[in-house]
C-alpha cells in the first residue's frame, strides 16, 4: 500500500500569481500593477475578490521563478521571494508549516520582510485567528527598519510628521480619517486593504498591522525610487481624483450658519460688492425642516431655485449641507426603517446620535440606500441647480464610538465600519455622473482609502481656534497627500472657540487665513462667538447661528489684510489649476512635504512646519502668536526667491525671516513659472 502522491513543489503558479498552502492557510501573491503586489491569506477557504480600494490592475510583465522551496514574484522594481519550510515540531508532535515573505529591490536590497519566527518563540507574521461564528482576527507583523521614516495613514490631530513610533487606531471620529495607505523613506508604500476597525503600529521592534475581525488578510505593496512614484503608483491602483471644477480654485465662504435665504444673499450680495471672488458659498446644516428630510425649509429658504439662479448670476456656487443621519421625527424615517436602508444597533436602543434630537444614520453601505439618498437630494437639490455638496457627519460620527454596536449591510461595524465615509462620497458621485454633471467637486469630513476617485475634498473636522490645531493641521495635509487625498482643506480660523470680537482670536485667524491661501481648498468657516439665537414665524426655537464670519466682520484692518490675500489665491488660479492637473493625471498631493519635492536632501523629511504648495512655492505658516520672525529651511540643491523681499538665496541652509501680521514666508523655487512670480509681485 502506497501513500498520497506527494507534489512536487509547495507552490502553484498562475501566470504572475503564486498560490502557497500548509496548515489550513491559503496565501496568494500576484502582481497588482507595475512594481506592485497583492498579497492575500485565508483560513479553510478561498481567497475573496474584494473590491474595497484597490481597482483592477493593468497587465503587466510580471514573472515568477520556482526554485525547490523558493519561489520569486518579479514585477519591475519590485521582487517578493517566497521561502517554503517544514518541520516536525517537537512540542506539537507533527508538521508545522511556514511560508514566509520579503520585498527587494532589483538589486537585491531588502525593503521588508514579515517577522521572523524568532526559534523557540515560535512567533507568527500571519496571524489568522478564528472567531466563533467564521470571521478571523488578522494580524500582519514585519520586522521593522529603525532608520525608515513613515508617511501618509490619513489624519490624526497630532502634530507628528514621522509615523515611526506611532501607534493609529484604524477607526474614524470626528477629525480623524485612517487611511491605511503609508510610504516609507526606505522606496516602499503599503495599503493595508481592509475596512475593518484595527490598529497599525510602526514600532522599532515591529510593524504589526491588526484587524478585530476580517475574512482575510488583505494588502498592496508597491516599490519606487522617488516619493512621487510611489504616489503615482498608488494612485493608479486605487483611483486617481477627477478633474478639479473651476469652483474648487478660488475662495469658499461659509459660518455656522446661515439661517435664511435673504441672509445667505445679502452676504453674497456684500462680498462680490466689495470686489472679492467668491467661488462658493455654503447653506450649512438645519437648513431642513427636520434632519433627514434633505430638503430646504420654506419658513426661511422660500424660494430656492431662483436662489441658485441669482448666485450663479454672480458668479457663485451654492453649496448645501447633507448629513446621513434620519431623525426619528423625519418624513422619511418610517418608511427607511421599513426597507432596512438604516444601519441597525446591535443592542441598546437604537439610536445613533441624539443632536437635535434622537437619530439613526443611512446605511450607505447598501446600494439601494444609496440610490434612494441621491433621489430624494436630486429631485430637492440638484434639479434646483445646486452642484456642490457638503457631506458632514461622514465618519460616521455617534453619539459613543461603540464600533462593535453597529451592523451594516455589508457586515458588523467592526468588519466592515471604515468604508462608510468613501460610499458615502459614491453615493453623490455616482448619482451626479448618472445626472449629467460631470465637474464633481464634494466636501467630506472623513475618508478611507479610495474617497479621492469619488469627487471627495476632506476637510479636517471639527477643531479646536488655537495655534496647536492649526500646526496640526500642516502635518494632516501632508499626510493626506501621501495617502492619496490630495483635495483637502480646513476650516480657517478653526471651528471650535472663535471668538470674533477677540483680538486674539483675529490674530489667529489671519495666520490660519495665510496657511489656508496655500492650502488645495481656501474655505473660511468656523462655530463663531457671539452666538445668534434662531426662532421660527411661529416663535418656536430653531438650531442657533454662530457669530459673524465674514471677512469684513474683524474690524477694517484684519479685512485688508485677508481681503489681500483672497486677491492673491485668485491670482494664483493658473498654478493651482496646474496642480489640480498633476493631481489628476499623475496622482501628485497639491500640498506636499518637503520631502517630496527634495528626497536628496536629509533635513527634508524631518521639516514638520512648513510644506510646498506643489513644487515650486515653499509656505512656512506662523505658528505662534505675536511672532516677528521665523526661521525657515531652504533645500539644497535649489535657489530660492523671498517673495516680499525679492532676495535670492542659495539651499540647503536656514533663515530667519521677518512675520509682520500681514506677511508669512514664502518662497519661490528657481524656475517656477512667470504666471507664479507674478502672482506675488502684482
Amino acid at each position: 500500500m502506497t501513500g498520497p502522491e506527494q507534489s512536487t513543489s509547495p507552490f502553484e503558479v498562475d501566470g504572475q500569481r503564486v498560490v502557497w498552502r500548509g496548515g489550513g492557510e491559503t496565501l496568494v501573491v500576484e502582481a497588482w500593477g507595475p512594481s506592485s503586489v497583492r498579497v492575500r491569506a485565508t483560513l479553510k477557504g478561498e481567497i475573496l475578490d474584494t473590491e474595497w480600494a484597490l481597482l483592477p490592475p493593468e497587465p503587466v510583465l510580471g514573472e515568477v521563478t520556482v526554485d525547490g522551496t523558493v519561489a520569486t514574484l518579479v514585477n519591475g522594481d519590485l521582487h517578493v521571494v517566497l521561502r517554503h519550510s517544514e518541520e516536525v515540531a517537537e512540542v506539537l508532535g507533527h508538521h508545522r508549516f511556514r511560508c514566509a515573505v520579503s520585498f527587494h529591490k532589483p538589486d537585491g536590497t531588502l525593503l521588508f520582510r514579515e517577522l521572523d519566527p524568532g526559534g523557540s518563540l515560535a512567533l507568527q507574521a500571519r496571524r489568522l485567528r478564528g472567531h466563533l461564528g467564521g470571521d478571523l482576527e488578522v494580524t500582519a507583523a514585519f520586522e521593522a527598519d529603525r532608520d525608515e521614516k513613515l508617511y501618509g495613514m490619513g489624519m490624526y490631530q497630532q502634530h507628528v510628521l514621522d509615523l515611526k513610533g506611532s501607534t493609529l487606531e484604524l477607526a474614524h471620529r470626528n477629525s480623524q480619517a485612517t487611511v491605511p495607505f503609508v510610504m516609507s523613506s526606505a522606496g516602499y508604500g503599503f495599503l493595508w486593504h481592509n475596512p475593518a476597525v484595527g490598529r497599525a503600529t510602526f514600532a522599532a521592534n515591529r510593524t504589526e498591522w491588526f484587524a478585530s475581525t476580517s475574512d482575510q488578510l488583505d494588502y498592496w505593496v508597491t516599490a519606487g525610487g522617488t516619493p512621487a512614484a510611489i504616489c503615482a503608483a498608488y494612485a493608479d491602483a486605487t483611483g486617481h481624483a477627477p478633474v478639479m471644477p473651476e469652483r474648487g480654485l478660488g475662495f469658499w465662504q461659509c459660518k455656522l450658519r446661515y439661517a435664511s435665504q435673504q441672509e445667505l444673499l445679502d452676504v453674497a450680495a456684500a462680498h462680490t460688492g466689495r470686489g472679492l471672488p467668491l467661488d462658493v458659498i455654503v447653506a450649512d446644516f438645519f437648513h431642513w425642516p427636520q434632519m433627514g428630510d434633505f430638503r430646504f425649509d420654506p419658513d426661511f429658504w422660500p424660494e430656492p431655485r431662483a436662489m441658485v439662479a441669482e448666485l450663479a448670476d454672480r458668479g457663485t456656487d451654492l453649496m448645501v449641507s447633507v448629513w446621513p443621519q434620519i431623525a426619528y421625527a423625519s418624513e422619511n424615517y418610517a418608511d427607511l426603517a421599513r426597507q432596512n436602508m438604516l444601519v441597525r444597533a446591535e443592542r441598546g436602543m437604537d439610536v445613533h446620535m441624539s443632536f437635535e434630537g434622537p437619530s439613526a444614520f443611512l446605511d450607505v453601505t447598501d446600494p439601494a440606500a444609496r440610490r434612494w439618498l441621491w433621489d430624494v437630494c436630486r429631485r430637492n437639490y440638484h434639479d434646483l441647480g445646486v452642484r456642490t455638496f457638503w457631506l458632514d457627519e461622514a465618519e460616521p460620527e455617534y453619539g459613543v464610538y461603540d464600533y462593535d454596536n453597529y451592523r451594516y449591510h455589508l457586515g458588523s461595524g467592526s468588519k466592515v465600519g471604515n468604508i462608510y465615509p468613501q460610499m458615502f462620497a459614491r453615493a453623490f458621485f455616482d448619482g451626479q455622473q448618472a445626472s449629467g454633471q460631470d465637474d464633481v467637486v464634494n466636501l467630506v469630513r472623513c475618508a478611507w482609502a479610495g474617497s479621492q476617485r469619488y469627487g471627495a475634498l476632506v476637510w479636517s473636522g471639527d477643531i479646536h481656534s488655537t495655534f496647536e490645531d492649526l500646526r496640526r493641521q500642516i502635518t494632516a495635509g501632508i499626510h493626506m497627500g501621501v495617502a492619496g487625498i490630495p483635495w483637502f482643506t480646513t476650516d480657517i480660523g478653526g471651528f471650535h472657540g472663535g471668538d470674533g470680537e477677540d483680538p486674539a482670536f483675529h490674530e489667529l485667524l489671519v495666520r490660519w487665513f495665510q496657511f489656508g491661501t496655500f492650502s488645495p481648498v481656501m474655505r473660511l468657516h468656523g462655530d463663531r462667538k457671539p452666538y445668534q439665537l434662531i426662532t421660527g414665524p411661529d416663535g418656536s426655537r430653531r438650531l442657533r447661528s454662530g457669530g459673524p464670519n465674514e471677512l469684513w466682520s474683524f474690524g477694517e484692518e484684519i479685512y485688508e489684510i485677508l481681503a489681500a490675500h483672497v486677491h492673491l489665491r485668485e491670482r494664483l488660479r493658473p498654478y493651482t489649476r496646474r496642480l489640480m492637473a498633476e493631481a489628476h493625471t499623475a496622482g501628485q498631493p497639491v500640498m506636499r512635504g518637503m520631502f517630496h519635492e527634495f528626497p536628496g536632501d536629509p533635513v527634508a523629511w524631518d521639516l514638520d512646519d512648513q510644506y510646498m504648495y506643489g513644487g515650486d512655492v515653499l509656505v512656512a505658516p506662523v505658528l505662534e502668536p505675536g511672532a516677528t520672525s521665523r526661521e525657515v529651511y531652504l533645500p539644497r540643491g535649489s535657489r530660492w526667491l523671498d517673495v516680499h523681499t525679492g532676495a535670492q538665496h542659495d539651499g540647503g541652509r536656514r533663515v530667519s525671516v521677518p512675520t509682520s501680521l500681514e506677511r508669512i514666508p514664502v518662497f519661490l523655487r528657481d524656475g517656477c513659472a512667470d504666471d507664479v512670480v507674478a502672482a506675488f509681485l502684482t
